[in-house]
């Protein structure tokens, strides 16, 4: 566990050696969500996996925001706190647009970012999640509701989530039922669920972020799964943002690509 403020801590595991890479995963997991990536990335990294705000097992703040600037403010502090140079960033979904905005925050720091399926196409509350399927949109969209919303959050078990995040997959049968497990279990922390509906909640500060793409200098490869949530279109305008962004396609891959794909992954990072 870092201490980044008086307020705010993040649990992280360190492996391998090497110059630093920090992962940054997606919305609702945490860092075990990198378990098959972490090891083939610390072969040539010192990888450094957190659990982001509000997710996994890092204290949850009752009264931080939970939004785009309050994660960046964490990972910007995370990466300051140990003075780490030349780093590597590494993100998926949520993660993928906090690669995005944190080396724009401290450019002199960053040498590269990997943008994984990055979430910045918001136009709804928990909108990336609800294109999954019919349940998650239900599900999802119903959060927004007062009394409503806090007592369906209530209800969340290993089944919900896993229809949920399913309709992240391109095969769906590829979510480890011990990661959906331990998913599940840290949703029963107390203060989780408030958190999640509060991370949802924060939905327009993921559109914003995009405003921050303009300021990155290092080099950017933007990595998407052909069954990712967002459109084509999306992932242009993404592109174009970001001037000279490199951007690949992973086949037979959804939003959760380091879970479903972790090989192509590596590949593409090591080769960068």
């Amino acid at each position: 566990m870092l201490q980044i403020s008086d307020t705010l801590s993040l649990r992280y595991q360190k492996t391998g050696d090497g110059p630093p890479l920090v992962l940054m995963h997606t919305i609702r997991t945490q860092l075990e969500y990198f378990r098959s990536l972490a090891p083939a990335l610390a072969k040539s990294y010192t990888v450094y996996a957190i659990d982001l705000p509000g997710h996994g097992r890092s204290p949850i703040d009752p009264h931080a925001r939970l939004d785009e600037p309050y994660f960046r403010q964490g990972v910007v502090g995370f990466i300051e706190k140990l003075n780490l140079t030349d780093i590597t960033l590494v993100g998926e979904s949520i993660g993928g647009a906090l690669a995005l905005t944190v080396a724009a925050a401290i450019p002199h720091r960053v040498k590269r970012v990997f943008a994984i399926n990055p979430y910045d196409y918001e136009t709804r509350y928990g909108d990336g999640i609800r294109r999954g399927n019919w349940f998650a949109n239900f599900i999802i969209g119903s959060l927004q509701v007062p009394l409503l919303g806090a007592f369906n959050a209530s209800l969340e078990n290993r089944m919900i989530l896993g229809k949920i995040m399913g309709g992240g997959y391109h095969d769906p049968r590829k979510l480890p039922a011990d990661l959906l497990t331990e998913f599940d279990k840290v949703a029963h922390l107390p203060g989780y669920k408030r958190a999640a509906r509060k991370v949802l909640a924060g939905w327009r500060s993921w559109s914003k972020a995009r405003d921050q793409y303009r300021g990155i200098t290092a080099p950017v490869t933007l990595i998407y799964g052909d069954s990712d949530w967002s459109s084509p279109n999306e992932r242009e305008r993404t592109r174009a943002l970001i001037p000279h962004a490199r951007m690949f396609t992973l086949k037979d891959t959804g939003h959760f690509s380091a879970v479903e794909n972790p090989s192509e992954l590596a590949l593409i990072i090591h080769e960068s």
